[in-house]
């Protein structure tokens, strides 16, 4: 019996030995794997901090390129792409409770939708822009003002959007449109005081876009990642952050950022002229430019809803209508994303016939697919609609940029985008109602028809313009003097010059052109003028100048600006 029991407890003894050497064991396999999963994380995390450095790295580079970092344009992308980033966000969080508007609802709630999209573009136009033009001297802070009020508004809205106080959540919206496009205007009309040397307009507005769009690209499905878990507030939340941050590097852009105020009276004592007036004379080159982006946006607007509703209606047959609504848009974001790339290609090309040329490609692709409808000439057209939209627009700005004064050049960047905005509202209420009554044949020949008169009426106006000036220019050197020391370099239109030796007449008072400029100083000044065919025109902001030849558009020659130390 005793030898039964020793022999229990020795069986005991070795088990609770084994017992403990597999528990040490186990122990030691779980603590070499805690070991290794700690060292693989902490090596995940190190790659990705050093794969995000690099790409900040490269990012930086690419924004700072071309003596972008040292005159503040690389800082203004840098802030322009992370403010696109923050309204990805706020669309990402709103996509799913307030403007959720399937394809398939009726056809009045989406006409209401795109009237309501104007209401910001109406402030804008009238209000913003005066503002920003009597602020010019404090850009910065009108600029840091419209992101730190975009965070309060999102944190209002984060706040609302759980019990759907849709009072709360719609008018804050608006105001969230309407600060994002007073951010825009201003940073356009900023663009001239941070410019290059190096880099054109158009060259320098196509970096703000492209790093503008491939920000909102990332921060779209992070948005919408957020807003279906943990829930929208999140994501409006990290909007707050981002907007209160840019809000500070916002006011530590460079100083020459601001532009120093404009007196009330010309250098000759005259009154300036009103605001308004000087705002709807904007020039012949600003016009046809604007024309011609008008005629663009209305194509673009009708050409989104009239293929979205084509598709829901099966007049588009090809693809299933999930798959066919994706492919127009991979199309039209593409389109985007060729207009930057071409816009950085064209480098001084002049921006009038780019914007020109851009009509003249959205003519032709619609005339192509009217003939031939099938679904990839569908695609092919929203491609080519977008690239026309992007470019045409890239151009237009560097035209305000040049040709508008820096005391109204705010109030025409508002006026423009109202238009342009109107414009495509316009073309979305028509693709509704011709998706009604005709196919796809039928709607895009009567854009067509439309593209094709605007363009038509654009380049005769051009012709006749560069005509009156050639005419000009040849009366100006049939009527210069032989001594161009003796007498003025502006023929007065009267045909007549001072004879050699005698005095020099007092000249007549020059038109006012809404800018002085060097050569409108009076004869006998001890002055030397140029010939008329050479004469230099410089802008308001100092910032370029215009070389008038015979051959039309001029040619830009980049000259120091007058508020950038860098340039």
């Amino acid at each position: 019996m005793g030898a039964a029991c020793r022999l229990v407890g020795r069986s005991a003894v070795g088990a609770g030995r084994a017992t403990v050497r597999a528990g040490r064991s186990a122990g030691r396999t779980a603590v070499r794997a805690g070991r290794g999963a700690s060292r693989a994380t902490v090596r995940a995390g190190r790659g990705t901090a050093n794969g995000t450095r690099r790409i900040g790295s490269a990012s930086r580079r690419l924004t700072h390129a071309q003596g972008a970092g040292r005159t503040g344009l690389g800082q203004l992308i840098e802030l322009t792409a992370a403010q696109s980033a923050g309204d990805a966000l706020v669309t990402a969080a709103l996509a799913g409770t307030l403007f959720k508007l399937p394809v398939n609802e009726a056809r009045g709630q989406v006409a209401l939708y795109l009237l309501i999209t104007m209401i910001p573009f109406v402030v804008v136009a009238p209000f913003v822009g005066p503002v920003l033009d009597r602020f010019r001297s404090g850009r910065r802070f009108v600029m840091a003002g419209t992101l730190f009020g975009r965070g309060l508004l999102c944190f209002a809205m984060a706040a609302a959007i759980v019990p759907g106080d849709v009072f709360t959540i719609f008018p804050a919206a608006l105001a969230v449109l309407v600060l994002s496009k007073a951010y825009n205007v201003s940073r356009a009309a900023i663009m001239p005081n941070v410019l290059p040397a190096d880099i054109a307009l158009v060259t320098a507005n196509a970096r703000v876009a492209l790093f503008a769009l491939v920000a909102a690209g990332v921060a779209v499905p992070i948005g919408a990642g957020v807003s279906a878990w943990p829930g929208p507030e999140w994501a409006l939340r990290g909007a707050v952050a981002v907007f209160i941050l840019l809000g500070v590097l916002a006011v530590r852009l460079p100083r020459h950022v601001d532009s120093p105020d404009f007196e009330e009276r010309e250098e000759d004592g005259r009154e300036r002229p009103h605001r308004w007036r000087t705002l709807l004379n904007v020039g012949p080159v600003v016009a046809e430019g604007a024309g011609a982006n008008v005629a663009v946006r209305l194509y673009s607007g009708f050409l989104l809803f009239y293929l979205l509703f084509l598709v829901q209606d099966g007049n588009l047959p090809g693809l299933a209508p999930a798959v066919t609504i994706g492919a127009l848009a991979v199309a039209a974001g593409a389109g985007g994303l060729a207009a930057t790339a071409v816009a950085s290609w064209t480098r001084n090309h002049s921006p009038q016939v780019i914007v020109l040329a851009t009509l003249a490609l959205a003519t032709v692709a619609t005339v192509a697919a009217a003939i031939v409808f099938t679904l990839w000439t569908a695609v092919a057209v929203a491609l080519t609609a977008a690239f026309a939209q992007g470019l045409g627009k890239l151009a237009l700005d560097a035209i305000v940029q040049r040709e508008i004064g820096e005391e109204v050049r705010s109030s025409t960047f508002g006026v423009v985008e109202a238009f342009l905005q109107v414009a495509w509202v316009i073309g979305g209420l028509v693709g509704l109602l011709l998706s009604l009554f005709t196919d796809g044949t039928g709607g895009l020949s009567v854009m067509a028809v439309l593209l094709g008169c605007s363009l038509g009426w654009l380049v005769v106006r051009r012709r006749g313009r560069i005509s009156a000036r050639d005419a000009r220019v040849r009366a100006a050197t049939t009527t210069t003097p032989d001594d161009p020391r003796s007498g003025s370099g502006v023929p007065d239109g009267s045909g007549a010059s001072p004879a050699a030796g005698d005095a020099a007449p007092a000249p007549a008072p020059a038109p006012d052109t809404g800018s002085e400029s060097p050569e409108a100083r009076p004869a006998g000044s001890g002055t030397r003028r140029p010939a008329p065919w050479k004469r230099r025109r410089p802008e308001t902001g100092g910032t370029t100048t215009a070389i008038v030849r015979r051959d039309d558009p001029p040619a830009e020659k980049r000259t120091k600006p007058l508020t950038n130390p860098h340039g």
